[in-house]
């Protein structure tokens, strides 16, 4: 099999289980954290002040990844810039305007800066080095399957976009103005679930660090985030799935 076709099949294998890599950041990252929180000595951040602006870093950084998502998924049309099918890779129509005509891959870099603040909540270097360099081997298969796809189905208007636009660092200068309006109907019922499993993550190291330091100053602040976009995640389920509020015509 050539490098190619290899490539490609490891892409479309790796974009069928994709949601799984958070996971394994997750679970990698707890032990991090539990090895931190014991033997603080050993990693970055030593001190309470330090650690907090690491915290606050790690919180913005996940938010702007979040809010590329939100901005992406809302100027897009129905099937396309979205979760796709377990059968594979969709696409009605090919996006080059918005956030498309600046990046070509919008929400994996979303994505990775939604997880690298988890990563550099270990505030260990190395298990953050390591994160960017599996992102990177990762993400890479997936895109490539997926512009395999696109361009086989678009084919020159596809290779022009392409030609032109970046696939993960954004190039501002290209921006072009969407063509659908921003749906807050389908970033409600498509993202719902991105800022909730954010602060649950924030509010589970926090929680779980402290509580293994014999440390009982949480933060509060956090915690009311989690149990506010939980509520919020229940009451968007609850109308996605049992009502059509937030079904809205080709978005």
């Amino acid at each position: 099999m050539s490098l190619k076709k290899e490539l490609e099949k490891q892409g479309n294998w790796l974009f069928k289980y994709r949601s799984f890599l958070p996971l394994a950041i997750v679970f990698i990252g707890t032990l991090i954290h539990v090895q931190a929180a014991i033997n603080p000595d050993s990693f970055l951040v030593k001190n309470v002040s330090s650690n907090t602006l690491l915290e606050i870093t790690a919180i913005c950084t996940s938010l702007v990844g979040f809010l590329i998502r939100v901005y992406t998924v809302g100027h897009t049309p129905k099937n396309t810039s979205g979760r796709n099918t377990k059968r594979g890779q969709v696409a009605e129509s090919l996006n080059t305007t918005g956030i498309y005509s600046i990046v070509r891959h919008p929400l994996y870099l979303g994505n990775f800066l939604m997880w690298l603040g988890p990563a550099m909540l270990t505030a260990n270097f190395w298990f953050t080095v390591s994160f960017v360099f599996l992102f990177w081997l990762y993400y890479e298969r997936i895109m490539y399957a997926e512009e395999k796809f696109l361009q086989q189905k678009f084919g020159k208007t596809y290779a022009d976009w392409a030609d032109g636009v970046p696939a993960f660092l954004p190039a501002i200068t290209t921006f072009r103005k969407p063509v659908y309006p921003f749906s807050w109907k389908k970033v409600l019922k498509k993202e719902k679930n991105g800022l909730f499993a954010l602060f649950l993550l924030f509010c589970f190291f926090d929680i779980f660090g402290k509580y293994l330091r014999q440390d009982s100053n949480y933060n509060y602040f956090l915690l009311t985030l989690c149990l506010f976009t939980g509520l919020l995640y229940m009451v968007l389920k609850y109308l996605k799935t049992h009502t059509n509020r937030l079904d809205e015509v080709d978005r």
